[in-house]
């Protein structure tokens, strides 16, 4: 074989034997202990959170910095934390799929040793770790264009409610229970963390945090602000709506403005040339009979 099989080799290699040494040196009878207190419902407080979790679960957040699993966390959180992919879920299932990836690289390699095989091992590797990432980003950017579709009209029932004499988390609570979608979820989270007696201005501040809808975390500045300057809830209802209306229409504006740009590759790369050929190759295929003939 030649040096670049043995180096790839040893890049699958060496990170499956530290996965395997860390499983065996695992505390397994802390694990039990703690498991044991947990079935019977002690509060281990004081234990690490690690060995808390599955000897699965502990190895894999050993391999993955925690900086990286903040960002999982955030990017769940902007998901909506979907039932289906929690946490440690895709901290387990992240080295699962890149080792999936890393036999079939060395299936291929063993094989056949070509550049293109190597390549192809390690693509399928950085692929299979990172699809998990990718189903929760993509997640989390679908929710967090439904709440900026639905954040104009939330507030304009928010504000007719007012008008008609309801308090502002009574408005709240009637546009949550009539809405379906993520923003009416996000505004019956924030009543419950009220209702179990977090300051008002911590839930409205943890409601922006949730999302990054730049119009949502305007509204929360301005009902902060209203609160503590007491200014009527009413008022500052009707300019965000307004403000969420304008700026509604300019992204609609904006894409429809972009549309004839992005038309502009597929029309030229797929639909003109089909084109072409439809109008022009009976003409060209006559020309060049005739020219054959003479």
């Amino acid at each position: 074989m030649t040096p670049i099989v043995w180096v790839i080799i040893a890049t699958v290699i060496l990170p499956l034997t530290y996965f395997v040494w860390s499983w065996a040196t695992l505390d397994r009878k802390g694990a039990l202990a703690v498991r044991g207190n947990l079935a019977r419902g002690f509060n281990t407080g004081g234990r690490d959170a690690g060995q808390q979790a599955p000897m699965l679960l502990g190895i894999s957040k050993r391999l993955t910095p925690g900086s990286y699993e903040s960002k999982l966390d955030h990017w769940l959180s902007l998901a909506g934390r979907p039932a289906s992919m929690p946490l440690e879920k895709l901290i387990v299932a992240k080295p699962l799929l890149a080792l999936a990836g890393a036999v079939v690289g060395i299936l291929l390699i063993s094989n056949s040793p070509t550049s293109t095989n190597i390549a192809a091992g390690l693509f399928a590797t950085a692929f299979l770790y990172f699809v998990p990432d990718l189903l929760v980003y993509n997640t989390a950017v679908k929710r967090q264009e439904a709440i900026e579709r639905e954040l104009p009209n939330t507030l304009d029932q928010m504000l007719i409610s007012v008008e008609a004499g309801l308090g502002f988390e009574s408005a709240m609570a009637r546009v949550a229970s009539y809405g379906g979608g993520p923003l009416a979820q996000e505004l019956t989270r924030t009543l419950q963390d009220i209702q179990v007696g977090r300051p008002r201005q911590e839930a409205y501040e943890a409601l922006a945090a949730r999302s990054s809808v730049q119009d949502l975390k305007g509204f929360v500045r301005a009902v902060v602000q209203a609160d503590k300057y007491g200014i009527g809830i009413a008022k500052v209802l009707r300019a965000q709506a307004k403000d969420a209306r304008v700026k509604r229409r300019q992204r609609a504006e904006e894409k429809a403005m972009k549309l004839p740009v992005k038309v502009l590759f597929p029309l030229i790369f797929f639909i003109f040339p089909v084109l072409f050929i439809v109008l022009l190759g009976p003409a060209a295929i006559k020309i060049i009979e005739a020219f054959s003939h003479t």
